[in-house]
C-alpha cells in the first residue's frame, strides 16, 4: 500500500510540475523575429565583436532594430565587408553605411635584432601565460612575446609569425580587421588603423611608456618621447602622452615628415620616405 501511495504522490507531483512548466513557458514565451535569423545567416559568423556588438547575433538584432527605425547606415560588419552590408541593405531595402577600410597594425618593432634576448623563457608557448609571468626575454614589459597567440586567433590566415624577426606579420590582402588579434594580444600591440590612400600609413611601432633611457636599454628602436616627430608634423597629429608618441590616424596625412627625424627609428611607414639630407657646415659651404 505504501508503494502505491508513493507512486501516486510522485505521479501527482510530476503532473503538477508539468502543468507549471507549460504555464510558465506560455506566459514567458518570446517569439524570435525570423528576420534576425535570416540576417544572422548573412553575417560571417565568426563572432569577433568588431562591429561593436556581442557577436553576430548581437549585430543581427541591432540591424533588425535599425531597420524598424528606418536607418542601418551606422551599422557595419568589418569582416563581412561591403558585399555583406550591401546584401543586408538589399534585404531590408535600406541604404547601408560605408565603412572605412581598416587593417591590423603591429605596434612593436622589437625583433630579435632590435631587442636581443637577455634571458630564456622556458614555459608554455602562450603569450597570455608568459605575460603573466615575466617582462619578456628582452626585458621590455611592453614588447611582443613572440608566442603567436595572435596567429592562433586569426581565422583568415592573415597573420603569421616570422621565424627570423620573431614578430607576427599581417597580410594586408587577407586581413579583414575582425579585431581578434587585438583581443588575443595580452600587451595590446595590435591596432586597427585605416588602410589609407594607396595603403599609405605612418605609425609609431612602440607601446613602451618607460622613460627613454630605460626603454632604449631594452629595445634600440623604442620611442624615447623626444618630441621631434611632433615638432615637424604639419597637422598636429602626434601627441606625446606617458613618454610615448602616438600618430592620430584621423589627422595624419601620411606626409612622412616624422619618419626621418625619429632618432631611434620607432616610426614606420608603408611607403618609401627620403632620409634627411646631411647638414652642411658653414666652412664646407664656402669652399
Amino acid at each position: 500500500m505504501i508503494t502505491v501511495y508513493a507512486v501516486l504522490t510522485l505521479g501527482g507531483l510530476a503532473v503538477l510540475f508539468a502543468v507549471l512548466l507549460f504555464v510558465v513557458s506560455k506566459r514567458f514565451h518570446v517569439t524570435e523575429d525570423p528576420r534576425k535569423v535570416e540576417v544572422e545567416a548573412m553575417l560571417p559568423g565568426i563572432n569577433c565583436g568588431a562591429c561593436g556588438f556581442p557577436g553576430c547575433p548581437g549585430m543581427a538584432a541591432a540591424l533588425v532594430k535599425g531597420a524598424d527605425d528606418g536607418d542601418i547606415s551606422h551599422l557595419v560588419c568589418p569582416p563581412g565587408g561591403a558585399s555583406t552590408m550591401e546584401a543586408i541593405g538589399s534585404y531590408f531595402g535600406l541604404t547601408v553605411g560605408q565603412a572605412t577600410p581598416m587593417v591590423a597594425v603591429l605596434r612593436c618593432n622589437g625583433s630579435c635584432d632590435n631587442a636581443p634576448a637577455k634571458s630564456t623563457y622556458d614555459g608554455p608557448t602562450s603569450c597570455a601565460v608568459a605575460h603573466s609571468l615575466y617582462a619578456g626575454e628582452s626585458g621590455c614589459p611592453f614588447g611582443c612575446l613572440g608566442d603567436g597567440d595572435c596567429e592562433v586567433a586569426c581565422e583568415f590566415d592573415a597573420l603569421h609569425m616570422n621565424p627570423v624577426t620573431g614578430l607576427p606579420e599581417v597580410d594586408e590582402e587577407k586581413c579583414t580587421a575582425c579585431n581578434k588579434c587585438v583581443i588575443a594580444c595580452p600587451r595590446n600591440l595590435f591596432e586597427l588603423r585605416p588602410i589609407g590612400k594607396k595603403s599609405r600609413r605612418v605609425f609609431v611601432a612602440c607601446r613602451s611608456t618607460e622613460k627613454g633611457v630605460v626603454s632604449k636599454s631594452h629595445c634600440q628602436v623604442s620611442c624615447i618621447a623626444c618630441t621631434k616627430c611632433a615638432q615637424v608634423c604639419p597637422v598636429d597629429a602626434i601627441p606625446i602622452v606617458n613618454n610615448l608618441a602616438y600618430i592620430d590616424p584621423v589627422k595624419c596625412i601620411a606626409c612622412g615628415k616624422c619618419v626621418p627625424v625619429c632618432p631611434t627609428g620607432a616610426i614606420l611607414a608603408t611607403f618609401p620616405v627620403k632620409p634627411l639630407a646631411p647638414k652642411v657646415s658653414a666652412d664646407a659651404a664656402t669652399e
